[in-house]
């Protein structure tokens, strides 16, 4: 999958332009002990992680920075693939198939990334989604230490995923652990650098309920393949009937690289 933070800037990018609602949700029965967590990753970021993201900045030119973000997304398309084929979507999994063989060679290792110039564009499917598709509920939304907040349903999904990318990666390819745990490191590093210069846009609110309602109307939109049909943030503009519906498509309508994905979790 991309990198945690990015999807968060995904969903804070969808979520910015309008108004935060400060109601409760009963989505979130635990927010007490999620703010907690909260916090203190948010001094986790503050004092270490967000350091070290700029001076990977600091140090790495575009390209390489670029080339590094591409070889992570492609080591994401095995599992993209496979859950776009548990979700039936059969003819997305034959394309994200092909886009990983064809940056995997091509690419050099998906370092550069040729399938989309061969219009094979890439979409975010997780085995949250696949979950959510099958009829699993949400379950309580909880924020994991040193990681963010999600339901119960996505962490489950994460942990399969995890399952997952140890059999595929270590087993054919026996990388060991070291490179594992490296792979993970530059991702957190990268994906956290990524975001640096949308960090503004975080400043100003409560940053907890922004980035919490900013996750729920992110998973669904793809779980819907961008079909929303609620809007938490347009109720203090629209009636209670009303349905504010996006155009369908995939997660690939909101490029995952650009530089405008928007702010952290934890600033």
């Amino acid at each position: 999958m991309s990198p945690l933070y990015q999807r968060l800037a995904l969903a804070v990018l969808l979520s910015v332009p309008a108004p935060v609602a400060l109601a409760a949700d009963d989505r979130d029965p635990l927010e007490s002990w999620n703010r907690g967590v909260f916090a203190f990753n948010d001094r986790v970021d503050r004092y270490f992680l967000k350091p070290l993201a700029k001076g990977y900045r600091a140090i790495t030119p575009q390209a390489v920075d670029d080339g590094v973000t591409n070889f992570l997304n492609n080591l994401a398309e095995p599992s993209t693939a496979l859950n776009a084929a548990l979700q039936g979507k059969f003819k997305q999994s034959l394309a994200d198939t092909g886009r990983f063989i064809f940056n995997t060679t091509f690419g050099l290792a998906g370092i550069f990334d040729v399938a989309s110039s061969m219009e094979l564009p890439r979409h975010d499917e997780d085995f949250g989604q696949t979950f959510a598709k099958w009829g699993a509920p949400a379950g309580p939304y909880v924020v994991v230490p040193f990681m963010t907040g999600m339901t119960l349903r996505d962490g489950a999904g994460m942990g399969t995923n995890a399952v997952f990318v140890l059999k595929w990666r270590n087993e054919p390819l026996d990388i060991g652990w070291e490179t594992e745990l490296g792979i993970l490191a530059l991702s957190i590093v990268d994906g956290r650098a990524d975001i640096i210069p949308m960090e503004e846009s975080m400043t100003a609110g409560d940053r907890y309920r922004l980035l919490r309602d900013a996750y729920f109307q992110r998973r669904e939109f793809l779980i819907n393949d961008g079909a929303v049909t609620s809007d938490p943030f347009l109720d203090d503009d629209f009636d209670d009937d009303a349905d504010e519906t996006m155009e369908p498509g995939t997660a690939e309508q909101v490029p995952e690289s650009a530089p405008s994905e928007g702010a952290a979790e934890a600033l």
